[in-house]
């Protein structure tokens, strides 16, 4: 879990922003999952799996932007 974690902070910043297209924007939802588990956050945990299906119309727009801005998608951790 955490090579996973590791490996998508470590992408170059244009394929994180790709990343953030809305139609492969779950992508960032599942990291968030693995992020959360990893830590055993079950906030974010249940947080990351209610986003997986709600969370996509809104969220790439956000992941857009904090990444343009900080580099790294935002998340409760």
């Amino acid at each position: 879990m955490d090579s996973i974690i590791k490996t998508f902070d470590n992408l170059p910043r244009i394929i994180k922003l790709i990343l953030c297209i809305p139609a492969i924007a779950i992508v960032w939802m599942i990291y968030r999952l693995c992020r959360s588990l990893a830590k055993q956050n079950m906030i974010g945990v249940i947080l990351a799996i209610v986003l997986v299906f709600v969370g996509i119309p809104f969220m790439w727009l956000i992941d857009l932007l904090c990444i343009l801005f900080k580099g790294s998608v935002w998340w409760i951790d």
